[in-house]
C-alpha cells in the first residue's frame, strides 16, 4: 500500500509539473530556428533571460536534493553523490552521520567501518577515503567547520568545484559559481547554451551568460528539469516549460 501510495504522489507530481509547463509555455517567446539543432542565436540575452524565467516559474522555492543539516553533512553528501543517484545518498547518510555526526568523529573512524557504511553509494572504497581526508582536514586545518571560500574548500580531498559551488552555495548561500553535474550538462548542451563538454569550461560558458544573482537557483531549477522533463533517453517535451525556446536534435514533440 504504501508503495502505490508513492507511486501515485510521484505521478500526481509530474502530472502538476506538466499542466504548469504547457501553462507557461504558451507565454513564452519563439527562438528563431537556423535549422535541426540550430537556433539562429542561442546566446541571445532575450532568450537567456527567457530560458531563466520559465525555470523560476516552474521550479520556484527548489532547493538542493541531498538531505543534509549542516555543511558538513552536505560536503559528505555531494562527494558521496558522485555516479550516484541522491535517493541513494539520502538512504545512505541517516545511519553514517548517526554513527559518525561530527567531521572529528568520522576522521577518526576506521576506514572498513565508513566503507561498510557508504558501500551502496558505489566506488566506496575511495568515497570513504575522500571522506575521510576531508574529515582529518576540515577538524586540523579549519576548526571542524567546512570553510567558505572556494580555494580553500579545494583543499579537502574529494571535493572538486561542483561539490564546492554546491556547498557554497545550497549552504552559505555564496555564489562563486554554477554547479555543473550530469543534468547541467546535458541540458546546458541541448539548449545551446554551450558547446563544451568539461565541466569546467561548461561552467565558465554559463557564468558567463547567468547573472550572478541566478546562478545557485539556475542548476537547482535544471537538475530537477532533468529529473523530471527533459530525461535523457526520451525527453517530455510535450510537458516542457522550455520546449518553443528549444531546438534540440533529439526532441519528441515540437509546437512549431
Amino acid at each position: 500500500m504504501a508503495k502505490t501510495t508513492v507511486v501515485r504522489t510521484a505521478a500526481k507530481a509530474k502530472a502538476v509539473v506538466g499542466a504548469k509547463a504547457r501553462a507557461i509555455a504558451k507565454s513564452e517567446p519563439v527562438a528563431a530556428k537556423k535549422k535541426a539543432g540550430k537556433t539562429a542565436n542561442p546566446l541571445a540575452p532575450e532568450r537567456v533571460a527567457a530560458i531563466l524565467d520559465a525555470l523560476r516559474k516552474t521550479y520556484p522555492g527548489v532547493v538542493c536534493a541531498l538531505t543534509h543539516k549542516n555543511a558538513w553533512e552536505l560536503t559528505v553528501a555531494t562527494i558521496l553523490s558522485a555516479q550516484c543517484t541522491d535517493v541513494r545518498v539520502n538512504l545512505v547518510t541517516p545511519a553514517l552521520f548517526k554513527a559518525f555526526p561530527t567531521p572529528k568523529a568520522m576522521a577518526a573512524a576506521s576506514l572498513p567501518e565508513l566503507e561498510e557504511l557508504i558501500r551502496t553509494t558505489g566506488f566506496f572504497r575511495n568515497k570513504a577515503k575522500s571522506i575521510q581526508g576531508a574529515a582529518r582536514v576540515v577538524t586540523e586545518e579549519f576548526g571542524g567547520k567546512v570553510p567558505q571560500t572556494m580555494e580553500e574548500i579545494l583543499t579537502l580531498p574529494g571535493v572538486a568545484r561542483k561539490t564546492g559551488n554546491v556547498v557554497l552555495g545550497s549552504w552559505y548561500g555564496i555564489a562563486v559559481g554554477v554547479v555543473v553535474d550530469t543534468h547541467v550538462m546535458r541540458l546546458s548542451k541541448r539548449l545551446e547554451l554551450t558547446k563544451e563538454s568539461a565541466p569546467e569550461k561548461v561552467e565558465r560558458d554559463l557564468m558567463k551568460i547567468i547573472p550572478q544573482d541566478r546562478w545557485i537557483a539556475f542548476s537547482h531549477e535544471l537538475i530537477h528539469h532533468g529529473r523530471q522533463i527533459c530525461v535523457a533517453r526520451k525527453p517530455r517535451c510535450v510537458d516542457c516549460t522550455l520546449e518553443r525556446l528549444c531546438n534540440s536534435g533529439d526532441k519528441t514533440w515540437s509546437s512549431h
